[in-house]
């Protein structure tokens, strides 16, 4: 091999074999565009779709919140209204005078479609159920009587 310097640019003599490598070399070389399509999302695009996001979530995690609320209101007062009816049944199965004090909502529990755990359903938001007596109305409440919404039969 032999080298030969003229001026700037340096000649590079291979034998007759490398030429011909060398002249496969380039047919096969990776052709580069200089206007290839940008590739990716810009730091402001990517901002804009995270503030996008940010303001759905801001509008729809309150509505959901309270939709909850109001379905588990509607749950409990359901729950309710059928622990009436039972105390109703076991009052007139058993002879129960007007104003007989009601042992507790367990007492009913033949009287009532009962949960997956064989009891007589619960609030679903978390109250407790207390009886009163015998004809008064009402004749059980949700201790959440007073949350928004309220769990009032």
């Amino acid at each position: 091999m032999q080298q030969a310097i003229s001026g700037r640019l340096a000649i590079i003599l291979y034998p007759a074999c490398c030429v011909v490598h060398a002249a496969n070399r380039k047919k096969h070389s990776m052709k580069i565009q200089k206007n290839s399509p940008r590739l990716g999302f810009t730091l402001v695009e990517i901002m804009i779709v995270v503030a996008i996001i940010g303001l759905l979530a801001a509008i729809a995690i309150p509505n959901f919140i309270k939709a909850r609320a109001t379905s588990q209101a509607n749950a409990c007062i359901n729950n309710l209204r059928q622990i009436d009816s039972a105390i109703n049944q076991w009052a007139m199965e058993t002879s129960q005078p007007g104003g007989a004090p009601i042992p507790s909502v367990s007492t009913v529990s033949a009287y009532i479609k009962l949960n997956s755990s064989n009891s007589v359903p619960s609030c679903p938001a978390g109250g407790i159920y207390s009886t009163f007596n015998v004809g008064l109305t009402p004749q059980v409440s949700c201790s959440l009587s007073t949350a928004r919404p309220a769990h009032i039969f």
